[in-house]
């Protein structure tokens, strides 16, 4: 994984903390926020917290960060290639993407 150009977020006191952008700026990448009180303005990644959060991170006991981690990935290859999506008429992101 390389490293990111931009790193877009809201505006929450964790990402608007001195210590937080000067990171991202001392590894030069772009620092960009969405507007004040604008939540819809990422409202396909904030679905997708949502479902990450009520679907697994909820309903599991962690005991590392190393199983977090590994079992985020399994839930993110369940939520790409088996969970389907109304948005995406019951069709998984995989299938929509790789539409031909």
């Amino acid at each position: 994984m390389g490293r990111p150009k931009i790193f877009n977020t809201d505006q929450g006191a964790q990402f608007t903390a001195d210590g937080f952008t000067a990171c991202l700026l001392a590894a030069y990448i772009q620092v960009s926020m969405d507007g004040r009180g604008r939540a819809l303005d990422n409202v396909f990644c904030e679905c997708l917290w949502r479902s990450v959060k009520y679907e697994n991170i909820y309903l599991q006991q962690y005991d590392t960060g190393h199983q977090l981690q590994a079992c985020l990935n399994a839930y993110f290859d369940f939520y790409n290639h088996e969970r389907p999506h109304q948005s995406l008429n019951y069709r998984t992101p995989a299938e929509e993407h790789f539409v031909l």
